[in-house]
């Protein structure tokens, strides 16, 4: 199970796939009963939120690592700056925090605090996002 912030909050995301339409729509006519209205609040609300990995908020937890409002909008800020470079995956670093995220899918996958007995390497990431 994965979580999304949104506005500040986390919220589980759940299990949709039995859930069922009880009246079969077309994407034509699904398209054309949304309004504009509609439209932009979907748009808008995919550069506000992002999902945490269950390996992620596993390790925030062990860690005891807590997201404040503050944090997670610049976790937002700095996912949505990445976006706009073209990043794929991006090592985000706040204080002593370290982040790895999934830019086109706004995920974070992992986290992971500095310590200075250990030696961390990061790999596969384009990207370093400074907060």
């Amino acid at each position: 199970m994965g979580y999304r912030i949104i506005n500040g909050v986390l919220y589980p995301i759940g299990d949709f796939s039995n859930l069922q339409d009880k009246k079969n729509i077309t994407k034509n006519e699904a398209k054309e009963s949304k309004s504009f209205d509609d439209i932009f609040k979907s748009e808008k609300a995919k550069n506000q939120g992002f999902t945490l990995s269950n390996h992620s908020a596993k390790r925030l937890k062990e860690r005891n690592i807590e997201l404040s409002g503050e944090l997670l909008d610049k976790i937002n800020e700095g996912i949505n700056k990445a976006s706009e470079k073209g990043s794929r995956e991006a090592l985000i670093l706040y204080k002593d925090m370290a982040l790895i995220a999934s830019i086109k899918n706004r995920t974070i996958i992992t986290a992971m605090e500095k310590n200075k007995d250990e030696i961390n390497v990061v790999t596969n990431v384009d990207s370093v996002v400074l907060l």
